[in-house]
């Protein structure tokens, strides 16, 4: 592989990286396919990783569609080595979305990854700090997906999120389905809800966690590659 082959060329990157925050650094997984059309920053839920199987599923569909994905630890090591079992970092959604925009700022200089526009999957308390991320910085996301999402800790950030927000439910998820149709109430963007029938909470059951990989992807390539492609249509009239 090239030394630096560049954003959106035509040499896939695949490789382990170490985002620097302070003391510390978080390890993630980047895979940037030949000719990427954008970026989607996985955060992940309560009790998970990079190494979730099912959202390394729904990248490795997204990377077939040329989306260029990132995979990360939101904890450190050692966060994740010390953790108490009440598991106060993992539901502290202000850490965790500080820590995803620490990701994303690292993306944004990545000579990988910086043309890219990018997009957030949110699975759990993830989903949370996806959308305080977003909140924060509207002018760096283009759209966000949520799986079994708990968007209501979001609280007040809500209402500033700009990015176009799909909400993934699995129909035997009533509690769930509760508190993303209440959090629904606060957005003012455009945010829609998919309940997928007879999935629960993990997306364990045959067929379902095919369907999140097919809505994700349909709603990142409506909502970020277009509006790429009219960008790049005025950059080069």
């Amino acid at each position: 592989m090239p030394s630096d082959p560049g954003a959106n060329s035509s040499t896939p990157v695949e490789q382990s990286v170490r985002i620097p925050i302070e003391g510390a650094a978080l390890h993630g997984d980047l895979h940037v396919p030949a000719g990427a059309r954008g970026l989607i920053i996985f955060a992940h839920g309560s009790g998970s990783g990079r190494h979730s199987p099912r959202n390394r599923y729904v990248a490795r569909v997204l990377q077939g569609h040329a989306f260029g994905t990132l995979l990360l630890d939101l904890l450190t090591v050692h966060e994740e080595q010390t953790e108490s079992p009440a598991g106060e970092l993992r539901f502290n959604i202000g850490l965790l979305a500080e820590r995803l925009l620490h990701a994303t700022a690292w993306a944004r200089e990545s000579q990988f990854t910086s043309v890219l526009p990018i997009g957030y999957f949110g699975a759990s308390t993830g989903s949370a700090a996806a959308l305080v991320a977003a909140a924060r910085q509207p002018e760096n996301i283009r759209a966000i997906v949520s799986r079994g999402g708990r968007p209501d800790l979001a609280g007040p950030y809500l209402t500033f999120v700009k990015a176009p927000t799909l909400l993934i439910v699995g129909g035997d998820d009533p509690t769930v389905i509760r508190l993303n149709e209440e959090a629904m109430l606060h957005m003012v963007e455009e945010t829609k809800l998919e309940i997928i029938p007879g999935a629960t909470h993990l997306f364990e059951e045959p067929g379902t966690l095919e369907k999140v990989a097919e809505l994700a992807t349909n709603w990142f390539v409506q909502h970020m590659t277009t509006l790429a492609h009219r960008e790049a249509k005025s950059a080069h009239p």
